[in-house]
């Protein structure tokens, strides 16, 4: 039975990934080593018989941000249509994984990062610094208090919650459960940032964000969500795939 996936993918490294600077609106390159990174993960998990199968991607939705996008270009995929975008550089050189992926690919604010706010730029140390020198304490945590000037986790719940009834709805419902050949292209991806990802995956199961559990996901890391027991009211996270022997 098809048990649709949806795949979270951050994008590579970047200088201020690398420092712990918070970037959302400022939309900077990766760096040459996180470009090689992702190189490497397209071709370690992209392919007819790797974890993300081209062909079973029903819609692929990508930050507006080039980070993203240039991410997204890496991961070669192989996609029929031009990209709604001006490349970001250099075409990867190998063959794509695969050549048959018919998925369209949008770009779309619903990922885009968490708006930062007067914190963009600046570290977690330095954050709680600033907030100490206005009377607001140390104890800051993005789930629970947001950003002043930016987006509260309230805004940001609105934001992936549509999100995740949109793939639910549009993508899912029709194929979960269904024998795999009449479902075979069920699969979502999303390539786009490190905390609206982490939102993405607690509100995928359900929980809030102040309350949810600690989820980390490296620059360049993949993420995969789905379900129990082929129920699309059972969302889950899926920790772990067996290997696939063709």
């Amino acid at each position: 039975m098809a048990t649709p996936r949806v795949f979270i993918v951050r994008h590579g490294e970047t200088e201020w990934s690398l420092d712990g600077r918070h970037t959302g609106r400022t939309d900077i390159p990766l760096t040459e080593n996180g470009e090689k990174r992702v190189k490497a993960t397209g071709k370690a998990l992209v392919g007819n018989d790797r974890l993300i199968v081209p062909k079973q991607l029903a819609h692929i939705y990508v930050s507006p941000r080039k980070r993203a996008q240039r991410t997204f270009e890496l991961l070669n995929l192989g996609i029929k249509d031009p990209l709604p975008w001006h490349e970001h550089g250099q075409k990867p050189t190998d063959k794509p994984a695969a050549d048959d992926c018919g998925a369209r690919v949008e770009v779309t604010e619903a990922i885009r990062e968490w708006d930062y706010g007067d914190y963009e730029g600046i570290t977690s140390p330095a954050i709680r610094d600033l907030r100490e020198k206005k009377g607001l304490g140390r104890d800051w945590d993005i789930w629970r208090d947001g950003c002043e000037g930016g987006e509260s986790p309230e805004e940001v719940t609105k934001r992936v919650d549509d999100l995740i009834h949109e793939i639910r709805t549009k993508y899912h419902a029709s194929v979960i459960g269904k024998p795999k050949g009449a479902a075979s292209c069920g699969d979502i991806l999303i390539v786009a940032h490190g905390h609206i990802l982490r939102a993405f995956a607690m509100r995928w199961v359900g929980k809030t964000l102040p309350s949810g559990p600690s989820f980390l996901l490296e620059a360049g890391g993949v993420g995969t969500l789905s379900y129990e027991h082929h129920n699309i009211n059972e969302p889950a996270i899926l920790l772990g795939s067996a290997f696939i022997i063709g």
